[in-house]
């Protein structure tokens, strides 16, 4: 059955470009042709089952002796990369896929080596991922979250794109999707923030959730003397009103999955942010700490922080203030792919205690009612963290590919319409449900976090940020986290930035800086040099793993 001069199925096998990809085929696998200008080069995976169900998994077809990159999520938040050469090395949770394939039987010199990508994509109700079988087979996962939410069949479950050139093939493939799902909106289209030229400090590592109204001015104050001004300031976790809660007594990281058990109170700043005159009177707040940071410091943009859904366990039900956003308890039902990758216990407290969920048709309201005030204290933007939480609710709320987009959707249209500079960081939101459904949000965090307690963690990241920008980045320009200057892998973590074309910023301790290494980095009026493009692995290390099978690879 020929669907494309490129792409068909013929005896059992997957060919593209006359070149088997996978043997196998199993007779319920359906390809669909792409239809007009980008799609001619494509086709649809599709596959029906005998039995509506919630949660189907598809044999696909088997993979042997060719070489692929993946990215997939190791954690509910974040994708790493693994390559491989077979079915059984796919891991869980794949999201993009890119097999090479050289057509070594033939023998011929001058045979270009055919770059196929795979799309796992959003049908409907329904997300698809990749996965691997003992029987070197790949597999498609398709799942609602939502028990109720059903079907017994796909037939755009998974877009293919091939080409000569990988770069080009992934990005063809990723518009191809757009213009046929015209659910979310390419990178290029998107207003990039104004901050990303301008050298920037987080306060998140340098205080952690104890940040207050003075550690801000002492951190500005700090970066400043050494003649290395931030003219963009994030104010982390640790502003807003939230139940009362144990310390953590080690201040070198935040336990994970520690914060579920706490929930948002209050839509304005907490006391730490309050100061006091004689009279024991509110005096500032807030407003105050953003126009002190502009007025004195020559700040341009200051964001803070919140979670997706208000805070890390949501919002407290019935809060003052806060009852007409119908918020009710939620309990995770997490998919079985990420089950596989990492026994969560993030999710413990929340198994116990639920989540606070505000309602879908409230959301806007709640957003729109947080970013007007956060706007009115002279806040340029959010960075939006926690935000894979929601695809783990979906169960009574239609699934969650339409709780996802229900959140989104609201949280764009309150950014539109409070923050003009298109200001927010989507964090922690490495899903398809979520890159599939957004048209607006213009930078996405690349990996897990920069964690500099851990040594072994600095090459890992590197090589996460960039191999995950390969897909990230044909959405939102990745934002490659920040670092601190002072650092034993503080120059490794700088020349990375430098070439990465996201923001370059620091999340410094006061007092604690290397001013000659931010000096390379930061021009005199506190602009930065910036990439065009997201920064991406050269062709000779697609395949490969750098951060661990421990060869050198020139360019």
């Amino acid at each position: 059955m020929t669907v494309t001069p490129m792409i068909s199925i013929n005896d059992g096998n997957l060919v593209v470009h006359d070149k088997i990809i996978l043997s196998g085929v199993p007779d319920n696998i359906v390809l669909t042709p792409g239809t007009g200008k980008g799609l001619v080069r494509g086709a649809f995976i599709g596959a029906t089952a005998s039995h509506s169900k919630s949660l189907h998994v598809f044999p696909l077809g088997v993979l042997e002796d060719l070489r692929f990159l993946s990215c997939f999520r190791f954690k509910l938040w974040w994708m790493t990369h693994r390559v491989g050469t077979c079915g059984r090395d796919v891991p869980l949770e794949t999201q993009f896929m890119l097999i090479e394939n050289k057509d070594s039987k033939d023998y011929q010199e001058n045979s270009p080596t055919v770059y196929t990508v795979l799309l796992p994509l959003l049908e409907g109700q329904f997300r698809a991922v990749l996965q691997g079988n003992d029987k070197n087979e790949i597999e498609i996962s398709l799942e609602s979250g939502d028990p109720a939410v059903q079907t017994k069949h796909g037939l755009h479950l998974v877009y293919m794109h091939a080409g000569t050139n990988p770069f080009e093939v992934i990005n063809q493939a990723v518009k191809a999707v757009e213009k046929h799902k015209q659910t979310f909106s390419h990178r290029e289209k998107k207003k990039l923030p104004s901050f990303f030229d301008w050298f920037g400090w987080c306060t998140w590592d340098a205080f952690y959730t104890d940040v207050t109204a003075e550690g801000v001015e002492e951190g500005l104050k700090s970066l400043s003397g050494g003649g290395t001004s931030p003219r963009f300031l994030i104010i982390d976790d640790g502003w807003q009103q939230i139940e009362s809660k144990p310390k953590n007594g080690d201040d070198c990281f935040v336990q994970e999955g520690s914060q579920f058990a706490t929930r948002l109170t209050g839509i304005k700043e907490n006391t730490k942010f309050q100061k006091y005159g004689q009279s024991n009177d509110t005096i500032s707040g807030l407003k105050h700490v953003v126009d002190e940071a502009k007025r004195c410091h020559n700040m341009k943009y200051v964001y803070v922080w919140h979670a997706l859904a208000g805070y890390w366990g949501g919002v407290k039900p019935a809060a003052s203030g806060m009852e007409h956003y119908d918020t009710s308890l939620a309990y995770p039902v997490q998919s079985p792919g990420v089950l596989g990758n990492q026994p969560d216990i993030v999710m413990d407290s929340l198994s116990v205690h639920g989540l606070g969920l505000v309602h879908p048709k409230k959301v806007f309201d709640f957003y729109n009612e947080l970013h007007a005030y956060l706007a009115s204290c002279g806040v340029d933007g959010v960075k939006v963290d926690v935000q894979n939480i929601i695809e783990t609710l979906g169960s009574g709320h239609g699934g969650r590919v339409m709780l996802t987009r229900s959140y989104l959707q609201a949280l764009e249209a309150s950014v539109a319409k409070n923050f003009p500079d298109n200001g927010c960081i989507a964090c922690m939101c490495h899903n398809t449900d979520g890159l599939y459904s957004s048209k607006q949000t213009a930078v996405v965090r690349a990996s897990d976090d920069f964690y500099p307690c851990d040594p072994a963690s600095h090459t890992i990241h590197i090589s996460s940020v960039a191999y995950n920008t390969l897909f990230l980045g044909e959405f939102m320009q990745p934002d490659w986290d920040m670092f601190h200057s002072l650092h034993p892998a503080a120059e490794y973590h700088a020349a990375a930035r430098a070439i990465s074309g996201g923001p370059i910023y620091v999340s410094d301790k006061p007092g604690k800086h290397n001013f000659n290494l931010l000096k390379k980095l930061v021009l005199y009026d506190g602009s930065v040099l910036r990439a065009q493009l997201p920064g991406r692995p050269t062709v000779n290390t697609l395949f490969v793993d750098p951060a661990r099978d421990g060869t050198r690879y020139g360019t």
